[in-house]
């Protein structure tokens, strides 16, 4: 039995967690926010009561409504996705393994039945999240919004990546608002692609969204910075930025 009374979450003291976690059950679409405000905020902070609650977010996510399951999937991968990773002794991956592993195997089955790109993108990020996969648990969006923002290696300037279904490339400058120098990527060759990249790309084709896997090629690919002309891994950049 968990003492609530002795954890915290963002706001203190973790004893209303219960409470705010039956609320969510009832409306996980209209309590989300709320609940993530004091287990999660700004989607990359969790402390001792968050991980608590991933047990109780597994019982409402089996028991829950093919409509509203979306929202408990996403609130539990962004919870995991704050965890030391699996190689951290006492990492709450391991502790929570048995619900986790319920949210992964609900996570895994949704995405088959997923056609909304966005939706999509922030169930696999979850998934990724239950497996302790760091960086790319949270660094997939860029293939649904189609932009990246690196710095370059060599020359340290800022690099906007575009990754679309008609133009990929990079640039220096605001291509939104004005004609820019442009640099086009390069993308992975499907035979190219090994490990995570070879997978995200094969399942998003098995999953009918191939507009994502063509984003994989290019997000796991080469560019040239538009200024100095050095050469570099699009994924290692983007890596690099979010750490």
């Amino acid at each position: 039995m968990t003492d609530w009374s002795t954890l915290t979450d963002a706001c203190g003291s973790a004893e209303h967690v219960p409470a705010l976690l039956d609320r969510f059950e009832a409306d996980p679409s209209g309590v989300w926010s709320e609940l993530m405000d004091h287990l999660c905020p700004q989607l990359d902070l969790a402390f001792t009561a968050s991980f608590a609650a991933l047990p109780r977010l597994a019982e409402i996510a089996t028991a829950g409504r093919p409509g509203t399951l979306g929202w408990v999937l996403l609130a539990a991968g962004a919870i995991a996705s704050c965890s030391p990773g699996l190689s951290d002794p006492g990492s709450p991956l391991t502790v929570f393994s048995a619900p986790i592993a319920v949210l992964h195997d609900l996570t895994d089955r949704r995405l088959s039945q997923t056609a909304g790109a966005e939706e999509y993108v922030n169930l696999l990020q979850a998934l990724l999240s239950f497996e302790g996969v760091e960086i790319w648990d949270r660094s997939l969006d860029g293939l649904q919004s189609g932009e990246y923002e690196v710095d370059c290696p060599y020359c340290g300037v800022n690099i906007f990546v575009v990754i679309g279904q008609d133009d990929s490339f990079c640039c220096t400058d605001d291509y939104a608002l004005q004609d820019v120098l442009k640099s086009p990527l390069q993308p992975a060759r499907t035979q190219q692609l090994e490990g995570l990249p070879r997978r995200l790309f094969s399942r998003a084709l098995a999953d009918g969204q191939e507009g994502l896997a063509h984003g994989v090629r290019y997000l796991f690919g080469r560019a040239a910075c538009p200024d100095c002309g050095t050469d570099f891994s699009v994924a290692e950049r983007v890596a690099g930025w979010i750490l």
